[in-house]
């Protein structure tokens, strides 16, 4: 885990912490003399969303240099926003072409969503599924189920993505695509969110494509990208002055009058 990602979950686990103990003072239980843990302050700056997405061209990259099996995978990722472990549990069942959504039985929330599919997700999923069985994974990929031996070939089979079997993969892909520095699969996630930031959907919509359960998370990520979001907020709220529509106004402050 990087610095900044430990510093985070420590000011995460301090304000909790705090919460408790300030709950076990107000019920009359002795902590201490002095509340010294009031004093404990946070990592400044840790919670500072930085986040990394890719642009268009090297989305595209990006897929064309995955083997076939991961370039499905990846390709999901980009059209969906979903998560590695929810694309690698995800079966042909999920996929409701006439509505044009797939189903997340379970995010990491806990709860359910469906994930709304552009034109183009649509006909991918319908081409990846076609054939497939309902309880059958959309994605799978070969592996070898036996070795080879001096007298027979290896024997490989079709399974599903395991937990970690993304990391090296993207890792590959990122090199062959000549995207430097490499990203996580992950970050494919961000790739979706940041798209439709950036063509002014609204964030409660992109929150619920991603599985937010509200808005704060998709705000302290994406809201800056969002071209009108923080203009049209501030000319909305902050009405007018009436003292910076014409000359007389600039007049009065004029340097030359004395001002």
């Amino acid at each position: 885990m990087r610095p900044a990602r430990r510093q985070a979950t420590a000011n995460r686990i301090l304000t909790i912490l705090k919460a408790a103990l300030n709950h076990a003072r107000q019920e009359g239980h002795a902590i201490g003399p002095d509340d010294a843990w009031k004093l404990v302050k946070p990592f400044r700056g840790a919670d500072a969303p930085k986040v990394r997405y890719l642009s268009d061209d090297e989305c595209v990259r990006l897929a064309n240099a995955c083997p076939p099996d991961f370039r499905e995978l990846v390709t999901a990722a980009l059209l969906t926003g979903c998560r590695y472990g929810e694309l690698s549990a995800m079966r042909a069942g999920d996929l409701d072409y006439q509505a044009g959504s797939v189903n997340i039985p379970r995010s990491k929330s806990g709860k359910a969503r469906h994930v709304v599919l552009t034109d183009e997700g649509r006909d991918f999923f319908a081409r990846i599924a076609r054939g497939k069985a309902g309880d059958v994974l959309l994605f799978e990929r070969d592996v070898i189920a036996k070795q080879a031996t001096r007298t027979a070939p290896a024997r490989r089979q079709r399974a599903g993505w395991g937990a970690s079997d993304q990391f090296r993969a993207i890792a590959e892909a990122c090199t062959a695509a000549r995207i430097a520095p490499a990203v996580s699969f992950h970050v494919l996630r961000h790739t979706y969110a940041s798209r439709l930031a950036a063509r002014a959907v609204p964030l409660p919509v992109i929150a619920a494509q991603l599985g937010h359960a509200d808005t704060r998370m998709t705000e302290r990520h994406y809201a800056h990208l969002a071209p009108s979001y923080v203009a049209d907020t501030v000319r909305a709220a902050f009405g007018s002055l009436g003292i910076g529509g014409g000359a007389d106004n600039v007049a009065i402050f004029s340097p030359a009058l004395g001002a």
